[in-house]
């Protein structure tokens, strides 16, 4: 509830140009502290709630410099696969969902950090 209630809230705040790179990797740092999580043998309620607003935060930006409020509406109902994975912990099968947050983790870190790195798609060709 507190991601909705934070994406919902954020998604309506105007982001100056500047911001939106930041908002970009913001977005990918919060996923994978999100990820991380998981990976706690204890995760205190208080914790999860701070998590989830600020996930919900990031995602409420990303949609104000990106899309619309009605995008955000159809983003929403991924936010139930969190009830499978709940059950799947429940009866041990936390294994599965800790790889597919090591996955994510991976993948976040070389999202944010590819347009850092000077590499062909980013930087002049030689040719030119």
């Amino acid at each position: 509830m507190a991601f909705v209630v934070f994406a919902l809230a954020t998604s309506q705040v105007a982001f100056p140009i500047d911001w939106h790179e930041a908002v970009f990797v913001g977005t990918w740092v919060s996923i994978v502290i999100a990820a991380l999580v998981v990976h706690l043998p204890r995760r205190p309620d208080a914790l999860v709630l701070v998590v989830a607003a600020n996930t919900g935060v990031w995602a409420g930006a990303v949609t104000a410099i990106a899309g619309t409020s009605q995008e955000l509406f159809r983003a929403l109902p991924i936010v139930v696969l969190a009830y499978p994975g709940a059950w799947l912990v429940a009866h041990r099968g936390g294994i599965a969902i800790k790889v597919a947050a090591s996955w994510l983790i991976a993948i976040a870190i070389l999202v944010a950090a590819l347009p850092m790195v000077q590499t062909p798609g980013y930087a002049q060709d030689h040719l030119e």
